[in-house]
């Protein structure tokens, strides 16, 4: 509650003669300027694309040019972006998608790899393996690293299964 007065007295404070800017039709862009980095390389820096379609913790969304400024984390899923005649699909491990205002996206993710670089044998086969560790008598530890192999490996099977 201290917190909440703390804010309005703040605010009671602020100056009066901000002045708030409005975007006009001349700043109005079709092109969302992507950034997807992982923490050895970057795949895109700043390249302009229509739309990318990202796992948010929140569920699935698209993310188009002069979308609302926002910060999601990601779930194991696929980014896909869509650029002018073609697409790209990526798995992702999880990270942060964060929406600025001036129409930049920037993805920052643990890991990622083109949909197409799986195989969905190896895919069962690892999920099989971590399925077997959790449900063992092995420590506290291995069981909960296991637990999240096989929410990333359920995903990616999902992704590969209906891609």
């Amino acid at each position: 509650m201290a917190a909440l007065r703390l804010i309005a007295q703040a605010a009671r404070r602020a100056p009066r003669n901000v002045q708030v800017l409005r975007r006009g039709y001349a700043d109005v862009s079709d092109k969302i300027g992507l950034s997807l980095v992982l923490p050895h390389q970057a795949l895109f820096t700043s390249d302009e694309v229509v739309q990318v379609n990202i796992a948010a913790a929140t569920g699935d969304m698209g993310i188009l040019a002069n979308h609302v400024p926002s910060i999601e984390p990601l779930r194991p899923g696929v980014v896909e972006v869509i650029e002018t005649g073609n697409s790209q699909k990526w798995f992702v491990s999880g990270g942060f998608a964060t929406v600025h205002p001036n129409n930049k996206l920037t993805i920052n993710a643990v890991e990622a790899a083109p949909l197409e670089d799986f195989s969905l044998e190896a895919i069962r086969s690892n999920l099989a393996e971590a399925q077997k560790v959790a449900a063992g008598s092995g420590s506290e530890e291995d069981k909960m690293e296991a637990r999240i192999e096989i929410d990333v490996y359920e995903a990616l099977q999902h992704a590969v299964s209906s891609k």
